[in-house]
C-alpha cells in the first residue's frame, strides 16, 4: 500500500510544472526542450544552467535533473550549489544528478581524478550536515556510484558511509547506506568485496527490526544482494519478505554453501511464494547432487506456471534419471492444448530439455513441433534441433514464414553447420525482420562465399534507405561482417540521435497525473501510475502510441521469471520496435518490483518496448528509464506467459 501511495503522489507532482507565473512555466518548458535535444549547443547548456540557479523551486528541480542527464562530468560542479537548496527534493535531485554526470564514463576511461574527487568531497561534506533522512539516503547512493580511480578512494568513501550509518538510524538512512555499499561493490570498475567493517554493517542491515517487516524490506534485500555469501543464510532464508528469501536462495546456489545451503534450497521448494520456489528450483539444478533430479521431477506441475517451466528446463541435465526422461517425454508428447495461446509452453520447453536429456527420443518426437501452426512451437523446435545437430530440420526452419523462427534456425545452423549453410544465411539477409537479418549477417562472419559480400552490401543499402533507427543492431552486424571479410564499405554513423519529443504544453498539462490500463487477453488488467514528472518525454511517447492503438494486439515476447516481462514489439522480438529511437530519462525512482521501464539496446536507443520488473532489480537503476509503477494488478503481471497478447492500453488523464 505504501508503494501505491508513493507512486500516486509522485505522478501528481507534475501538476506543479505548469503552475506558477507564466515566466516560470516558459523557463521550465525551455529546459525540458533543451534536455530533450541533449543540449548539443552552448546555448542549450546555458538554458539548463540558468534553471539550476532559478529562485523557483520546481524550475530548479527540473533543471538539476536535466543537467545530470547530460552525463558530462565537468558539469557536476554546476550542481554542487544545489546540494544546499532549501527544498529537500531539489537536494536529493542534486545528489543523484552529480552521480549521473559521471554515468557514461566507460570502465576503461578516466573521467579525471580531480573531477571525481571534487564531486565525492562535495557529497561527503553535505552528508555530514544534512538534516533530512531522504536526502542523506540520496547522497549515500550517489557516493556509491561515482567511478573512483583507486581502491584507496573507494575505501575512504566506504568509511564515510559507515560513519553516516552510525550517526543516523532511520529506515531511509539505512536504505541509503545499503544503496551506497551496493554501488561500491557492484558498480565500480573492478569487482570488489566489502571490507570487514562494511561486511559487518551489511549483516546488521539484514536484521529484521521490530515493526519494520515491510518498511525495511528494501534495506534487507539490498544487504543480501550485496553480500551473497554464507552470512546471509541464518536470517535471510527465514525473512518474512519473499524477495529477501529469494535472494538468500540465490546466494545458497551461487556460493555453494554446503549442507546449510542445500537445506535452505530444499526447504525453499515448498515456500508459499512462487518467486522463492522458482529460485529453489534453479538452485537445486545448479548444485547437481544425486537427488537433484528427483526433486526437480517433483516440482513439475507446480501451481505456478513459471516454476513448472523452470523445472522442465532444469531436467535437461537429468538424462541419467529415467523418471526425468519419462516426464519430459510425456510432456513433449502431450499436444492436446498446444494450439491454444497458453497451452504450448509445457511441450515446447519439454522438447528442448529432452533434446539434451535423451536425444534419440527427442528426435523421434520433433516432427509435430516443426509442423505446428503455432510459430513459437517451431521456434522451440529450432532450439531443440540445434542441440540435436539436426541440420536438415534447421535448414527447413531457416525458410520459415516467421522471422523469429528464422533467427533461431540460422543461429542454430551457424553452430551446427558453419559456413556449409551460407546459402541460408544469405537468404536471411533478404528478410524483413531485423532479428533475422542480424542473425544472417553474424553467421556470415568469415565466409568465403562469393554471394556473401553483395548480399551484405545490398541488405545494408536497403536498411539505410529505409532509415529506421531500430535497424541499428542489424546494420551494426552487417558492418562488422563486411569489415571482417575485407569490404571497403564505409557506412555512415550507425547510431542516430533520438528525435525530439515535441513536448507541447497542452500535452504536458493533459498528462499531469495520468494512469494507464493494460488489458492482457485471457489474463487480466494492470493499472499503472505514469510518472510525467520523472520522464515527460517517455510518458508522452507512450501515451501517444497507446492512444493511436500501436500496442493493441502486440505481445509480451520476453519472459524472464524473477527478473522482468517485456513486450510491445511489432515483431515479438527484442530487435524490432517503434522505428524512431527515444532518449533515456533515468531518475530517482528505482527499479523495484512493479516498476515499468523502457527497453534499450544502448544509451538513448529506446524503441517503445516496455518491461515490468518482477523483483527489485537495483543493477538496472540509473541505466533504464522508469516511467511508471504498477498500482493494481501485480498478481496479473506475475501470470504473464510468453506470447500473451496486449488487447489494448488505455490512457486515463488526470482530473
Amino acid at each position: 500500500m505504501e508503494m501505491r501511495i508513493r507512486a500516486f503522489l509522485h505522478s501528481c507532482v507534475f501538476a506543479l510544472l505548469l503552475a506558477g507565473p507564466v515566466a516560470a512555466q516558459t523557463s521550465r518548458q525551455a529546459i525540458l526542450q533543451a534536455e530533450d535535444r541533449r543540449a548539443p549547443t552552448a546555448h542549450d547548456v546555458a538554458i539548463i544552467r540558468g534553471g539550476v540557479q532559478s529562485g523557483d523551486p520546481q524550475t530548479a528541480r527540473i533543471a538539476v535533473r536535466a543537467l545530470g542527464r547530460l552525463e558530462r562530468p565537468p558539469l557536476a560542479a554546476d550542481l554542487v550549489p544545489a546540494l544546499r537548496h532549501p527544498l529537500p527534493e531539489v537536494r536529493s535531485e542534486a545528489a543523484n544528478a552529480i552521480a549521473q554526470s559521471f554515468h557514461s564514463v566507460k570502465k576503461d576511461a578516466d573521467p579525471g581524478r580531480a573531477l571525481v574527487q571534487s564531486a565525492a568531497a562535495a557529497l561527503t561534506a553535505r552528508l555530514a550536515v544534512e538534516a533530512e533522512p531522504s536526502v542523506r539516503a540520496s547522497i549515500c547512493e550517489a557516493l556509491g556510484r561515482l567511478p573512483y580511480p583507486s581502491a584507496e578512494e573507494i575505501d575512504k568513501v566506504e568509511r564515510s558511509l559507515l560513519e553516516a550509518g552510525a550517526r543516523n538510524h532511520s529506515v531511509a538512512d539505512r536504505l541509503g547506506v545499503a544503496q551506497g555499499l551496493y554501488g561500491l561493490t557492484h558498480r565500480q570498475r573492478q569487482p570488489r568485496q566489502p571490507g570487514a567493517e562494511a561486511h559487518a554493517a551489511l549483516v546488521d542491515l539484514m536484521a529484521l527490526r521490530p515493526n519494520e517487516a515491510a518498511s525495511g524490506a528494501r534495506v534487507r534485500r539490498l544487504a543480501v544482494e550485496t553480500l551473497q555469501d554464507a552470512s546471509v543464510l541464518p536470517t535471510a532464508a527465514n525473512d518474512p519478505d519473499a524477495q529477501v528469501r529469494r535472494l538468500a536462495l540465490h546466494a545458497a546456489a551461487a556460493a555453494d554453501l554446503g549442507d546449510a545451503g542445500w537445506n535452505a534450497l530444499t526447504k525453499g521448494l515448498s515456500d508459499p511464494s512462487p518467486m522463492v520456489r522458482l529460485e529453489a528450483v534453479r538452485g537445486v539444478a545448479a548444485r547437481k547432487r544425486d537427488d537433484s533430479c528427483a526433486l526437480l521431477v517433483a516440482a513439475l506441475k507446480d501451481r505456478d506456471a513459471h516454476v513448472d517451466l523452470a523445472a522442465l528446463d532444469s531436467l535437461a541435465a537429468c538424462g541419467p534419471t529415467p523418471d526425468a526422461v519419462a516426464a519430459l517425454a510425456r510432456t513433449a508428447a502431450d499436444l492436446a492444448e498446444a494450439g491454444s495461446p497458453r497451452g504450448w509452453h509445457r511441450p515446447a520447453h519439454a522438447i528442448v530439455s529432452l533434446a539434451s536429456a535423451a536425444p534419440e527420443r527427442a528426435a523421434a518426437s520433433l516432427a509435430p513441433f516443426v509442423g505446428s501452426s503455432t510459430w513459437q512451437m517451431r521456434l522451440y523446435a529450432a532450439r531443440a534441433a540445434t542441440i540435436l545437430k539436426d541440420t536438415a530440420t534447421l535448414e527447413k526452419l531457416a525458410r520459415d514464414d516467421n522471422d523469429n523462427v528464422v533467427e533461431a534456425a540460422v543461429e542454430g545452423l551457424s553452430k551446427v553447420a558453419g559456413h556449409a549453410a551460407d546459402e541460408a544465411y544469405v537468404a536471411a539477409l533478404g528478410r524483413n525482420g531485423y532479428q533475422a537479418i542480424r542473425a544472417g549477417a553474424r553467421a556470415l562472419d568469415g565466409s568465403s562465399s562469393s554471394d556473401a559480400r553483395p548480399a551484405l552490401e545490398g541488405a545494408l543499402a536497403r536498411l539505410q534507405a529505409e532509415g529506421h533507427d531500430n535497424s541499428h543492431d542489424a546494420r551494426d552486424a552487417i558492418t562488422q561482417t563486411l569489415a571482417a571479410i575485407g569490404s571497403d564499405v564505409r557506412p555512415p554513423k550507425l547510431r542516430p540521435q533520438p528525435a525530439d519529443a515535441d513536448l507541447s504544453p497542452d500535452d504536458l498539462r493533459r498528462l499531469a497525473s495520468p494512469r494507464a490500463r493494460i488489458t492482457i487477453r485471457g489474463v487480466g488488467t494492470v493499472e499503472l501510475a505514469l510518472f510525467t514528472s520523472e520522464a515527460p518525454a517517455t510518458v508522452l511517447r507512450f501515451a501517444r502510441l497507446a492512444e493511436a492503438g500501436y500496442y493493441n494486439g502486440l505481445t509480451f515476447h520476453r519472459i524472464v521469471p524473477n527478473f522482468v516481462v517485456q513486450g510491445g514489439s511489432p515483431g515479438a522480438n527484442e530487435y524490432v520496435g517503434d522505428a524512431t529511437f527515444m532518449r533515456d530519462e533515468v531518475g530517482l525512482w528505482p527499479h523495484v518490483r512493479g516498476a515499468v521501464g523502457i527497453s534499450t539496446r544502448g544509451h538513448d536507443t529506446g524503441d517503445a518496448q516496455i518491461f515490468i520488473d518482477l523483483v527489485d532489480n537495483p543493477r538496472l537503476d540509473h541505466d533504464y528509464t522508469v516511467f511508471a509503477q504498477v498500482l493494481n494488478g501485480m498478481e496479473i503481471v506475475d501470470q504473464i506467459l510468453e506470447g500473451d497478447v496486449i488487447d489494448r492500453i488505455e490512457i486515463v488523464p488526470g482530473s
